[in-house]
C-alpha cells in the first residue's frame, strides 16, 4: 500500500500537467475505473471487518461477472488490498483507486 499512497502523492503533483494535455477518457474507461474502485473499497471493508482473504476470494469465485477478465482482476485487486497495511476507510480507498486508474489510463494514451 506504500506504493499505492506514494503514487497518490505523485499523482497530486502531476495531475495539473496531465490535465492540460490529456484527451477525456471514454465512458467505458471511466466505467472500468469505477468498477475497480468499487472492488477495492469492498475488499478494504472486508479486511477492516476481519474477513479473511480466503473468505473474500471465495465470495469472488461464486460472484457473477459481466466479462471474463473481471474475475481475475477482482482477485488481484482484493489480494493487493489485503496485502497492504493501509487502514484507510473504504471510501478513501475507492477515491484513491479511481484517481490513480484514471491517471494511468490517461498516461497510456
Amino acid at each position: 500500500m506504500r506504493v499505492f499512497l506514494a503514487g497518490l502523492a505523485s499523482c497530486a503533483l502531476t495531475l495539473g500537467a496531465v490535465d492540460a494535455q490529456a484527451r477525456p477518457l471514454s465512458q467505458h474507461q471511466r466505467g472500468v475505473c469505477q468498477w475497480g474502485a468499487q472492488i477495492a473499497a469492498q475488499a478494504q471493508q472486508s479486511k477492516l471487518s476481519g474477513t479473511t482473504l480466503y473468505a473474500s476470494r471465495k465470495k469472488l469465485q461464486v460472484r457473477k461477472f459481466a466479462k471474463p477478465w473481471m474475475r481475475m482482476t477482482a482477485m488481484g485487486i482484493t489480494e493487493q488490498t489485503y496485502n497492504s497495511q493501509s487502514r484507510l476507510p473504504p471510501k478513501a480507498i475507492q477515491q484513491t483507486y479511481y484517481e490513480q486508474c484514471v491517471q494511468h489510463a490517461v498516461a497510456q494514451r
